[in-house]
């Protein structure tokens, strides 16, 4: 009996839709009985390969080729209906074997920045938005960098008001955990070329006792700035520019004189509120000349200004928080009122 090659291609067709369509509609049970009828070496599709020797030589290789891509079309079908039907059993064997394994029925508390490092991020960026860099330095400093550059010299009564915390470490008394920012002042000044308009913020320490107003540990932020021309009145501007950039327009600033013994002329500020009540908030003064000449500047070309206040005493006076130990505390009522 001859065979004609397009009969022979469109039952290929036919019988790869049909094959299609039964596959599509099998489940997992039934699909495992398809194989052989649909792919099996006795399969209509597969049978078809017989067929191919009755046919002219010129018209096999057509006919062959839709003969496998059909049979090759329907064996794709049927392993990927095989894996869906595998990952939907697996899906339903693992929602029927789960298990709810939470504990914490509200949603946990995020947590936050303590309330002083929230007071020393708002200072950085006022400094930083009036032109001023960061810079940090050790905590565990050198006798030299925390009293001697600051023209302190040895035996200096105003080093009994710093009451110093000494490291066993090196010389008797040539280590300490440093009692103030300023040492930071001096390392840039050794390290970078004028000009330099600077804030040093970081942790200090000094042998205090525990009170509501003092802590042997506190945070401090000291400013710097080394220039041309640089006077008094740059000093007091600057203050009133922070005081009002911090604090808000209803603030302003005053300097009252005072010593220490790394500028000169030195002056404490303090700041007013709305209410006209004045608030102590720090020191400041110009850069003494023998501060520069130890850190390689020229005091006849250069000059600058120096200041400092403590962040803790700032964050109490923003906050009206009465007792500096609250910071230390950690109780989350405190804490999660910032």
């Amino acid at each position: 009996m001859s065979v004609d090659a397009r009969e022979l291609t469109a039952e290929a067709s036919s019988l790869a839709a049909q094959a299609t369509e039964a596959i599509a509609a099998a489940d997992a049970e039934e699909l495992a009985g398809l194989r052989s009828t649909l792919l099996g070496k006795s399969s209509q599709l597969t049978s078809l390969r017989r067929s191919l020797g009755k046919l002219p030589p010129a018209e096999r290789p057509a006919a062959g080729r839709a003969v496998t891509e059909a049979i090759a079309s329907v064996s794709a079908r049927f392993e990927s209906r095989l894996a869906e039907l595998g990952e939907r059993k697996l899906r339903e064997r693992l929602e029927s074997e789960r298990l709810d394994l939470t504990e914490i029925v509200e949603q946990p508390d995020v947590g936050r920045l303590h309330v002083v490092t929230q007071t020393q991020h708002r200072l950085e960026d006022v400094f930083c938005g009036m032109g001023y860099e960061v810079a940090e330095g050790p905590e565990v400093e050198t006798e030299w960098h925390n009293f001697v550059a600051l023209n302190f010299p040895p035996g200096h009564p105003a080093r009994d008001m710093y009451d110093t915390l000494y490291v066993n470490y090196g010389e008797p008394g040539s280590t300490l955990l440093r009692t103030h920012t300023s040492p930071v002042q001096i390392r840039v000044m050794q390290a970078v070329p004028p000009p330099l308009y600077v804030v040093a913020p970081g942790r200090c320490f000094r042998r205090d006792t525990a009170d509501a107003t003092h802590m042997p540990v506190f945070h401090q932020i000291e400013g710097l700035v080394v220039d041309k021309d640089i006077s008094l009145g740059d000093l007091a501007g600057t203050i009133e520019a922070f005081t009002t950039a911090y604090f808000g327009p209803g603030f302003t600033s005053r300097l009252r004189p005072s010593y220490f013994p790394f500028t000169e002329p030195s002056a404490e500020f303090d700041v007013a509120r709305p209410d006209g009540a004045w608030l102590e908030l720090g020191g400041c003064g110009m850069i003494h000349p023998a501060v520069l000449e130890v850190c390689g500047i020229d005091p006849e070309v250069w000059s600058g200004f120096a200041f400092g206040f403590g962040i803790d005493r700032l964050a109490m006076i923003r906050f009206g928080i009465d007792d500096l130990r609250d910071f230390w505390s950690n109780d989350a009522r405190f804490l999660e009122q910032f």
